[in-house]
């Protein structure tokens, strides 16, 4: 199914690879917007501030003043910041190249002991800047598999993380996270899928059921 869908929608990523400092405050970004906003955001926080530090050290009306793009930014400017000036006590430095050294387990756990950052979020960070091995499980990954029957009904979105990890390869995280995204967006919508143009609907137990 992952190759027959990958031949119809080769994964594009957007933007490249990100420091995992600057991915977690993307991705943060993101929460409840679109991507055109979140990178919006996120381009006018780094051309309003010269570095992280500043980020961290600014009046919180400031941030949020900048991202306002994406919205919600009187909730994701202090969330922002908090990560950032921990990071820096905890550290010295705003930086998580730690993450690197250390197992994708810790990593999610460290991650998600930030206040605003969920599993998704810390799975975003760990796959797209260090590469590790984890499964970032969203509204159209978790709404697509479950349509598809990977997961059941009843598996909330953290559960979901658990189980798509073990049926998927590890290699093959990154592509099948991006391609089902991508599905989500063009085909399987939330509202009024578009079924008849879905490249594996023979394997969908959505759409066989209807």
């Amino acid at each position: 199914m992952h190759e027959l869908y990958h031949a119809h929608h080769p994964h594009r990523m957007e933007g490249g690879v990100l420091a995992p400092v600057d991915e977690l405050v993307l991705t943060i970004l993101s929460q409840s917007t679109t991507d055109t906003n979140s990178w919006r955001g996120y381009h006018a926080l780094k051309a309003a501030f010269s570095d992280w530090d500043s980020v961290a050290d600014a009046p919180v009306e400031q941030v949020a003043m900048a991202i306002k793009l994406c919205g919600l930014s009187h909730q994701k400017a202090p969330r922002i910041q908090a990560v950032l000036q921990q990071l820096k006590a905890e550290h010295g430095e705003i930086t998580l190249d730690f993450l690197q050294n250390i197992s994708p387990r810790a990593g999610l756990d460290y991650l998600t002991s930030f206040n605003g950052v969920g599993r998704k979020t810390a799975s975003c960070v760990l796959l797209f800047s260090l590469g590790k091995p984890v499964m970032p499980v969203d509204t159209h990954v978790h709404r697509v598999t479950m349509r598809l029957g990977l997961i059941n009904k009843d598996v909330t979105a953290d559960k979901a993380h658990d189980i798509l990890e073990k049926i998927v390869e590890p290699d093959d995280y990154l592509t099948f996270h991006v391609n089902i995204i991508a599905h989500g967006r063009r085909i399987c919508t939330a509202r009024n899928p578009q079924c008849q143009a879905c490249a594996i609907a023979e394997l969908c137990d959505y759409y066989n059921k209807r």
